[in-house]
């Protein structure tokens, strides 16, 4: 097992390495001067000298880059054109705000997933497996800025139920934390939900055809253990591999709800950051989310290996 989780590892540091490369070659490819738009059209051409040297962009690329990687083990993050702040500061506050969203919603994915999935596989064929299955379906095809936009004018336009927009922190009010968090947590939820109860669904009939299902109902063993006990276990191996996919899906899908519901998370600071070509910003949330996704998809790897044993030796 220590072996299988150092090689992934090391494939895991490889990519991190490679996303910052593209990155921060990309940002740079961009047409368009950060500090002219910083400054804007009155800015003098001193004022734009003095500002791309206070940032370091009149260095060539190779140093920029390798200067900020260095930062980055030092724990620094460098200062965003936009802001006129240190990116660190950003970060903490903004990805508190994107969690808050992001970790219930892949919860509720999970478990409400998992749970409709082998509900509707022992239902095989029957009027609730084909209910369950159809919702799936349509939850899968449903875009979710549509679903969203369905949410707002239902229960805050035409209710007034909850907030159209809007973010409130916990420690503020958790009523009204929880009533912000409710619709952009059920929107970002609703396509993975679906996929987990599908892939679920699916796994689970594989399972429970095979010969020592058969041999332990045989033995006389309750449904339910059989169920949840000896197929479950063996069904979850697909669904594990898919939760890192689900993970990434998850945080990619908070740029869309963020703006959506104009909750300030790092999807929001991120298309802000991109269009004002905010060079530190955008590298050090991709940096961020890419460890992020990286070390998820580990963990993932690893839970599979110790799901199946036979995985570690590849």
């Amino acid at each position: 097992m220590g072996s299988y989780v150092l090689k992934r590892l090391a494939q895991s540091l490889i990519v991190v390495v490679i996303v910052t490369v593209l990155v921060f070659g990309l940002m740079h490819l961009l047409p368009g001067d950060p500090i002219q738009i910083y400054l804007g059209d009155t800015a003098t051409p001193e004022q734009i000298s003095y500002y791309t040297q206070m940032f370091g962009l009149d260095q060539p690329l190779y140093v920029q880059y390798f200067k900020w990687i260095s930062g980055l083990f030092h724990g620094e993050m460098g200062r965003s054109i936009t802001y006129s702040i240190d990116v660190s500061e950003l970060l903490i506050k903004r990805v508190a705000c994107t969690l808050s969203v992001t970790l219930p919603a892949f919860l509720l994915a999970l478990a409400i997933g998992i749970v409709l999935g082998v509900v509707s596989s022992t239902h095989r064929g029957k009027k609730l497996d084909s209910i369950l299955t159809s919702i799936a379906n349509i939850g899968i095809a449903t875009p979710t800025f549509w679903v969203g936009m369905i949410l707002v004018y239902v229960f805050a336009l035409k209710l007034n139920w909850l907030p159209v927009q809007g973010y409130v922190s916990f420690a503020e009010s958790p009523i009204g934390y929880l009533r912000c968090l409710i619709m952009p947590v059920i929107v970002l939820s609703l396509g993975h939900l679906a996929s987990t109860t599908r892939q679920t669904r699916s796994a689970m009939l594989e399972v429970v055809s095979q010969d020592y299902i058969r041999t332990a109902r045989a033995k006389g063993l309750p449904e339910h253990r059989v169920v949840y006990r000896h197929a479950l276990r063996n069904a979850l191996i697909p669904v594990v591999t898919m939760l890192g996919g689900a993970i990434g899906g998850l945080i990619g899908g908070t740029v869309v709800i963020e703006n959506l519901f104009n909750i300030p998370g790092v999807g929001s600071l991120m298309m802000t950051a991109i269009t004002n070509k905010d060079y530190m910003v955008v590298q050090n949330v991709t940096f961020v989310i890419a460890v992020a996704v990286v070390v998820c998809n580990l963990l993932v790897d690893i839970l599979y290996g110790y799901i199946d044993p036979r995985i570690r030796v590849n």
